[in-house]
């Protein structure tokens, strides 16, 4: 756990158990023990490659914020499953009441004389634990996974940036929303076709049944006039 003044962050390696074709989450938790409200910001090295929810967020006072990690699904496995990406966590302290929606860049800017605190969180790949063989006698245990890490190398490359990483929870939502107005839309024209393919279908039945429905008002009106005729002679 990093004791930062801020924030308290665990675990300040984020171990992802590494599989090829599939994504791979963890989490992080942010605990505030102050008595004041603290704004966060997650930013990577590798901004396509992540996405963080929430990437920006309010921790309040006395209370912990879980933040999840995914690493996309990867389609070959890094040299000796090393990773150099890195993570950068920023805090400051924000007026009370500040919710997420008022957060904004300026407030991570040290030029303006913020006082933001930054933590560095390394990543690590971990192994996926093959399954343990269950001996007769004996009940199936589970022992720990390996870590692999950076072999305590420290970061020094200063001109490294950082990038927010991606959210894409309002992609999703506008992708739901748009496949349920055509899925509505499909249903619609079913139903149109349906409807018009009975018409059509009473229709033909009604020219096949004998003589045409009109003809019969003919013939009936011819013969009550001819009726008219006989009874005035």
């Amino acid at each position: 756990m990093s004791n930062g003044e801020l924030l308290q962050i665990h675990p300040v390696e984020l171990q992802f158990t590494f599989e090829l074709k599939k994504q791979i989450s963890c989490s992080l938790q942010l605990s505030n023990k102050s008595d004041d409200y603290v704004a966060f910001k997650v930013k990577t090295t590798n901004p396509k490659k992540y996405c963080v929810r929430p990437n920006t967020g309010i921790v309040m006072p006395r209370s912990t914020c879980e933040v999840i990690v995914t690493m996309q699904a990867q389609k070959e496995a890094p040299p000796d499953m090393q990773c150099k990406d890195k993570f950068l966590l920023q805090s400051v302290i924000v007026g009370p009441g500040t919710t997420a929606k008022d957060i904004t860049p300026e407030m991570f800017n040290k030029e303006s004389g913020n006082h933001v605190e930054e933590v560095k969180l390394r990543v690590a790949y971990v192994p996926p634990q093959p399954p343990s063989p269950v001996r007769e006698g004996s009940e199936e245990g589970s022992s720990p996974r390996a870590s692999i890490s950076e072999n305590g190398a420290e970061f020094h490359n200063a001109s490294r940036t950082y990038a927010e990483p991606q959210d894409n929870s309002s992609e999703t939502k506008a992708l739901i929303l748009k496949l349920s107005e055509e899925k509505k839309s499909a249903i619609q024209q079913n139903n149109k076709l349906q409807q018009e393919l009975e018409l059509l279908r009473r229709e033909s039945s009604r020219r096949r049944g004998g003589i045409p429905f009109m003809y019969v008002i003919i013939v009936g009106l011819v013969g009550l006039f001819l009726g008219y005729l006989l009874k005035k002679t």
